[in-house]
């Protein structure tokens, strides 16, 4: 058998059919028959995703695809700007930052060390012992998560000290934790 090779889909979402119509398209020398031609195609495209259309942009969204599928090189009156289009399209994204200073307890995360901070800014100390409780059953529940070992609530208790820096100093008569049974259990359907 002699299977011809098909060329790749530059956005295969839309099928081989709608690219076909985009290289048509593009080989059509009229101006207004090209302009006609493309516009027939951007509502076909619509009609593919019709969920779609109440998103803001829609169709400045199916410009730019159809720009993609026809490798920029549109030459019609369109409603949206395509030739910035190819060179934004080339830029590198921002990088993104992250915090560069290290997580003292891995297992707790860079939250928890967050939520501790907001623990430390609580003035009122019946509020900021019900705020360590839940802090403390979290903590004990991720804990869980990422070690197999069981936790007692000593350890907790001396963790959350660890990551205050010596600033919480509570015990195991101030909050209540929960077993490690409670986080344990599978849940039953």
């Amino acid at each position: 058998m002699n299977y011809q090779k098909r060329t790749e889909l530059i956005l295969p979402e839309y099928g081989r059919n709608i690219q076909k119509m985009v290289d048509h398209a593009l080989t059509l020398t009229d101006k207004t028959e090209r302009t006609r031609c493309i516009n027939t195609i951007i509502d076909t495209m619509g009609n593919l995703f019709p969920y779609l259309r109440d998103t803001p942009d829609f169709r400045h969204k199916l410009w730019d695809h159809l720009a993609i599928m026809a490798n920029y090189q549109l030459d019609i009156e369109s409603p949206y700007p395509l030739t910035t289009l190819a060179e934004k399209r080339n830029e590198k994204p921002n990088q993104i930052k992250y915090k560069n200073s290290g997580i003292k307890i891995r297992h707790y995360g860079r939250n928890t060390e967050e939520m501790i901070n907001v623990a430390l800014k609580i003035e009122n100390k019946e509020e900021q012992r019900k705020f360590l409780q839940t802090l403390a059953n979290y903590m004990k529940k991720s804990y869980l998560q990422w070690n197999k070992e069981l936790v007692n609530d000593e350890q907790i208790i001396n963790d959350i000290e660890k990551l205050s820096d010596g600033k919480i100093n509570i015990t195991t008569q101030d909050i209540k934790i929960r077993h490690s049974r409670d986080f344990l259990q599978k849940k039953k359907k």
